[in-house]
């Protein structure tokens, strides 16, 4: 059976966190799309080619996973990827509360469409990207936090910006 799977997400920038639960999405998929949400009001550090193009480096070695931009209804962009599942990582139960209100109104939207919940690997469980951008910003030590390609274009970006 050919299951295919969304992981949607803004990924400004991508986390270790992220990488683990794209891996592990890409052991219980057929094919999972990792999709961009091209959303500028979230005044994003990175732009959405520079996110695709750090998500393209680190799933390089994945041939089941694409990485892909979207706008608008998630549920809409699932349902043109051919997508029958949606992934979506939760930390705490802050995170449940509005994903499962989340999963309730894409349900009620695409019935056909199932979202999935992983919980990342315990030493990933607190990383938010808002979290690692305030604390890089103010010096603090990201190494281990994010992928070394990420952690390179960071020091790029704040000591050109």
């Amino acid at each position: 059976m050919t299951v295919k799977a969304l992981y949607p997400g803004t990924f400004d920038p991508p986390t270790n966190g992220h990488v683990d639960l794209i891996m592990r999405g890409a052991r219980l998929f057929s094919h999972l799309t990792v999709a961009v949400l091209n959303n500028p009001g979230k005044n994003p550090l990175f732009n959405v080619e520079e996110r695709v193009e750090m998500l393209r480096e680190v799933t390089s070695s994945l041939d089941n996973v694409s990485v892909a931009t979207f706008n608008g209804l998630m549920v809409e962009f699932a349902r043109r990827e051919g997508a029958s599942a949606v992934l979506r990582g939760i930390r705490a139960i802050s995170d449940y509360e509005y994903e499962f209100q989340m999963a309730l109104m894409n349900r009620r939207l695409a019935p056909e469409i199932e979202t999935v919940f992983l919980q990342p690997a315990g030493r990933y469980s607190f990383i938010s990207s808002r979290m690692l951008k305030e604390v890089f910003s103010f010096g603090g030590e990201v190494t281990g936090l994010v992928p070394p390609n990420v952690l390179k274009r960071l020091r790029a970006r704040m000591n050109n910006g």
